[in-house]
């Protein structure tokens, strides 16, 4: 099977029912991408896929080949982070750091499908990916900012 991530091609050898989040932390050994609840329900694992945002938890690695898969170590260039991953660090978006890697790749869809009008709307579009840490506020200011930076 031949998985692309961040723009490389990766061969893992994967059983049919191994998560595309399994085969990233597990197999690839891409550990940015973090395994919350593995039901869907917290957002820790969201990806991109062909641009759009998936819980990685829920879908098998067998379905996404021949698809760009986008994980949070693929968004920094070199040293220079990418617009969203400076937001949160200027808008102090995190805490313990555990559901950002999530956040960043939720943020990056919302702001790519557009669902960055109002704080409201951001609020409604990020809803789920849950931060333990109660950075909500932050986390809807980094949107906002790098929403304004990327348009």
């Amino acid at each position: 099977m031949a998985l692309k991530i961040n723009g490389k091609v990766h061969e893992p050898e994967l059983e049919p029912r191994v998560t595309l989040l399994d085969a990233l932390r597990e197999r690839i050994g891409l550990t940015g991408t973090k395994k919350g609840c593995d039901r869907g329900e917290c957002g820790a694992c969201t990806v991109l896929v062909d641009g759009r945002r998936i819980k990685s938890c829920l879908t098998l690695a067998v379905m996404q080949q021949g698809r760009e898969i986008t994980t949070v170590e693929g968004l920094a260039h070199g040293e220079r982070l990418h617009p969203v991953q400076a937001a949160f660090v200027g808008n102090d978006a995190l805490q313990c750091g555990f559901c950002t890697p999530g956040q960043m790749m939720s943020a990056i869809g919302c702001i790519d499908e557009g669902h960055t009008g109002s704080d409201a709307e951001i609020r409604e579009w990020m809803s789920g990916n849950l931060c333990r840490c109660s950075c909500y506020p932050n986390i809807v200011a980094a949107v906002r900012q790098a929403a304004r930076e990327l348009r």
